[in-house]
């Protein structure tokens, strides 16, 4: 009896451990919305049809939509949030608890329907539980019919109405989105402060508004020639009748929909040769129209820029639009603030478009894993502007480093597993997710070479695009292209807050040899490039890999001579090797001397005699 126990348990872990590695899935959505919008109070009314594929192999009770312009109500978790936090949002503040009813946002739901039959539903802040009248099986279709009014928050942040710029509408969130079911299950966060995580999905929208208002944003316009305003096909004169227009926008696989609006913006026009079209929406401000008429050429070579080093841009058309607090990126677009110096403008523009790939084409969960989009981002983009810009810095990822650096030694660094919204500071968020991500990606061309960093790039790419890739993903595609296990990597890296520090203990000379010893003092392990250069001016490196790497990268400066030295143990606290020279002749010694290894105390990597 209790072999057969023993067997039917055997049994049933198999089943589970078969069912864990079941191949990729991800769920899909199909919205059709028709919205109402009214200028003079900033209230819209709207419709939504949802047709939602459950690709998932599990069945499904309930379903969650995201209401994220409750978070623009005083009291609400946003609201909390920043009046709890030591270095709160300059943005944010106290702003939102002193907000009136007339400034306040809202996403309220009248009505919501399963394949036409009513559902029960409740509010929880800026999150919407909905009970299914039936549970959506594997592989099902069923669609959900909703109505809905919103109003929109005075500006306070990403979304909003009159910025400080002057720009009307910034409709960002806008619309009940339904959460993200992944193998982790539902990801109905609630809308705190950061970043977002969505179903991938087509959209068909229908914008009424005011017709002295111009459009952008996601997706392509289906009804150019009755819009005019620098859409339509050259030649045709558009009489617009009536008080309204209707925009009607069809934006294919994306997992976000954005829209801005204003009376008084500009709309310029650039086709990339071998590229998208370009979209330019600003203010008819005649102190910026200058630099955003020559941001135009550089959006087009930065987009040149980041499809050729990630991978080609997949959609017809890519728009920066004047709007919102700052900088953020969303599908097909970007809006930006729009009064600033040219270099930051450009610089702004490169790196939410470098989003375009690292967060709207590879889609991993932002509120889980910001310092990959965000990270990845900082590091494409900040290479993307030393080009485009012609900065000609030899070490233009400095400041990344630095930033990484002052989080590392501030005391209050959490590790990057943190989820976005539970930092205790403002400044350890954006350290880790920006500065420190960065560093993640340049030192891992440190481990494997520059070469294979460049390949993993692409083909992380190619393998995850219009997917939710995670960390694992990008660590499996670096494996692969270089032959070198990272797991170590990843788990210190983002994992821990364990910091590099490697010195130079001791170097002591005999008649023919010159004795060597190393110490890693820092909990993180790295495998080790030394440079020894000789009193005559000649250099060699000496090539130490961390053994749980299980191979070797390429000579990164084959101009130098190199030798491959036995494996290092991250367990062994030093290293001691020998060189057949005399100590009289060693001029100095370094440990990686391209400064790509993020060792936070540099001090004690030389030796010079």
């Amino acid at each position: 009896m209790f072999k057969k126990i023993v067997l039917a348990l055997f049994f049933v872990t198999t089943c589970m451990v078969a069912q864990n590695n079941t191949s990729y899935w991800q769920q899909h959505a199909d919205y059709k919305m028709n919205v109402d919008m009214n200028v003079e109070n900033f209230q819209y009314k709207g419709t939504q049809e949802l047709v939602y594929t459950n690709n998932s192999p599990d069945t499904l009770t309930q379903v969650f939509y995201h209401l994220y312009f409750n978070a623009f109500q005083p009291g609400s978790e946003m609201d909390i949030r920043s009046q709890n936090l030591p270095d709160p949002d300059p943005r944010v503040l106290d702003r939102i608890s002193k907000l009136t009813p007339e400034e306040i946002g809202y996403l309220k739901v009248s009505s919501l329907s399963q394949n036409g039959t009513p559902l029960t539903y409740g509010v929880a802040g800026t999150v919407l539980e909905v009970n299914l009248n039936k549970p959506i099986a594997p592989g099902e279709k069923v669609t959900f019919s909703m109505q809905f009014d919103g109003q929109v928050p005075k500006q306070i942040r990403r979304s909003g109405r009159n910025s400080k710029e002057g720009v009307a509408l910034s409709m960002t969130q806008w619309y009940p989105k339904i959460a993200e079911y992944d193998f982790e299950g539902w990801h109905a966060h609630p809308y705190i402060a950061r970043e977002f995580h969505g179903v991938w999905a087509n959209f068909d929208v229908t914008i009424n508004i005011d017709k002295n208002y111009i459009l952008g944003g996601t997706g392509y316009l289906q009804n150019p020639d009755e819009i005019g305003y620098g859409y339509q096909k050259s030649g045709i004169e558009v009489k617009k009748k009536g008080k309204t227009l209707s925009w009607h926008f069809k934006a294919p696989n994306v997992h976000d929909f954005t829209w801005a609006a204003d009376p008084d913006y500009i709309h310029d026009v650039l086709k990339m040769p071998n590229g998208p079209t370009l979209h330019f929406l600003y203010k008819n401000n005649k102190e910026i129209i200058d630099n955003w008429k020559d941001l135009q050429p550089k959006t087009a070579e930065l987009m040149s820029y980041f499809s050729e080093k990630i991978g080609k841009y997949p959609y017809e058309q890519y728009s920066v639009i004047q709007g919102g607090d700052g900088g953020m990126e969303y599908a097909m677009c970007t809006l930006i603030t729009g009064e600033r110096s040219f270099d930051s403008l450009v610089g702004v523009t490169a790196h939410e478009m470098a989003h375009a790939w690292f967060q709207h084409i590879l889609a991993n969960n932002e509120s889980k894993h910001e310092w990959m989009d965000e990270g990845f981002t900082s590091y494409i983009s900040t290479l993307a502007m030393n080009e485009v810009m012609k900065q000609n810095n030899p070490n233009s990822l400095k400041g990344m480093y630095q930033g990484y650096f002052q989080l590392a030694t501030s005391g209050i660094e959490q590790p990057q597993t943190t989820q976005a919204d539970r930092y205790a500071h403002n400044a350890a968020y954006g350290a880790s997710a920006y500065a420190k991500g960065s560093v993640f990606l340049s030192q891992l061309g440190y481990i494997i070479g520059e070469d294979n960093l460049a390949k993993t790039i692409r083909r992380y790419f190619d393998e995850w695009k219009f997917k939710h890739p995670t960390p694992n993903s990008i660590k499996r595609v670096a494996e692969k292209v270089s032959g070198i296990q990272l797991d170590w990597y990843l788990t210190d890296w983002t994992q821990t807050t364990n910091t590099i520090d490697y010195g130079i203990k001791e170097v002591t000379g005999g008649i023919n040899q010159t004795k060597i010893t190393l110490e890693r003092i820092g909990l993180m392990p790295m495998p080790i490039d030394l440079y020894v250069e000789y009193s005559d001016g000649s250099i060699e490196s000496f090539y130490m890999p961390m053994r749980m790497m299980r191979g070797t990268k390429e000579n990164p400066i084959p101009s130098i001579k190199r030798t491959i030295l036995p494996d290092w143990s991250w367990t062994n606290p030093t290293y001691v090797f020998d060189i057949d020279k005399p100590k009289s002749e060693i001029k100095s010694i370094k440990i990686d001397i391209t400064n790509i290894m993020a060792d936070v105390n540099p001090s004690n990597n030389s030796y010079t005699r």
